[in-house]
């Protein structure tokens, strides 16, 4: 076969790989554990009780279990669950009084809400306010 192609396709180089537009510029810059706790994080959120469990703790700073159960409307069990992966993915502090524990949003989990409020735009219909400005937006 000679150097010039005429079936249209991009040569290979002697390497294996192709000129033009078919470089390897695919790959990204995250290491495969980088993109482990990503998906992680992400699957943490994916679901709704856990989601809707970290809006509350985020907008009420440091909130009692026995609050959240009751606004997130079910079982004791599926809250439990909730709060310990949110635990477990860094998103929420919590600490013991008593019988009772409280929980807070990690500055972690603040920023990804941030980040969730800002890509949504003005989507948001549930007049949440601002927490930069305190205002409704």
């Amino acid at each position: 076969m000679s150097e010039q192609q005429t079936d249209g396709r991009v040569p290979e180089r002697g390497d294996g790989q192709r000129n033009g537009c078919c470089t390897d510029g695919s790959a990204h810059a995250l290491s495969e554990a980088a993109v482990a706790t990503d998906v992680e994080l992400l699957a943490t959120l994916g679901n709704d009780t856990r989601y809707e469990a970290l809006r509350i703790i985020a907008a009420a700073g440091d909130v009692c279990v026995c609050d959240i159960e009751p606004a997130l409307g079910v079982s004791q069990g599926a809250v439990s669950q909730a709060l310990s992966r949110l635990f477990s993915a860094g998103l929420v502090e919590r600490r013991k009084e008593g019988r009772w524990r409280y929980y807070s949003a990690t500055p972690r989990a603040r920023r990804l809400l941030d980040v969730l409020d800002e890509t949504r735009g003005g989507d948001d219909e549930s007049g949440a306010t601002d927490r930069s400005t305190g205002s409704d937006d």
